[in-house]
């Protein structure tokens, strides 16, 4: 567990990961029910092989708020993706790539405790990871252009 969590260093970094596959997961078999929730989360601590402590149990909590206010607000967040997605179709984007975007896009949007540069960066890593480099530039060109449309208010609050 000691390397898990020196890999992600805080539970949101994980638990955006973790947030960005479950989207994956649902973008791929469509809605989901309650026992396929619980599968999901089972099967993604013993695949990380993660212990079920405080730091697993934050990172959940916090996919969790991610994951239902995504999907609260998809409309919305796709809508302000594809604004600046001039020659891809949200629906053309590969799935990763546009899931790891809407955590970015509904954290600078909704929670106003994360700068969106911070958002910006964790979602370039994720990409890194989980998608290509030129996943990281794409997303990266999307989410910087995300943060310079937030109202001045807005940005002067997150920066």
């Amino acid at each position: 567990m000691e390397d898990t969590k020196q890999k992600f260093q805080h539970f949101k970094r994980l638990g955006r990961e973790l947030a960005m596959q479950y989207l994956f997961n649902t973008d791929i078999k469509g809605p989901d029910s309650p026992g396929e929730y619980t599968l999901f989360w089972e099967g993604i601590r013993e695949q990380l092989e993660l212990e079920d402590d405080r730091f697993f149990r934050k990172a959940r909590k916090y996919a969790e708020r991610l994951v239902i206010g995504i999907k609260e607000n998809v409309e919305e967040i796709d809508k302000i993706i594809s604004s600046f997605s001039e020659k891809w179709d949200i629906n053309r984007m590969a799935i990763v790539d546009r899931n790891i975007i809407r955590v970015a896009v509904y954290e600078m949007k909704f929670s106003p405790d994360i700068p969106p540069v911070v958002s910006i960066d964790e979602a370039v890593g994720i990409a890194k990871e989980f998608s290509s480099e030129k996943s990281g530039l794409f997303i990266n060109g999307i989410l910087n252009a995300v943060k310079d449309s937030l109202p001045p208010a807005e940005a002067a609050e997150k920066s």
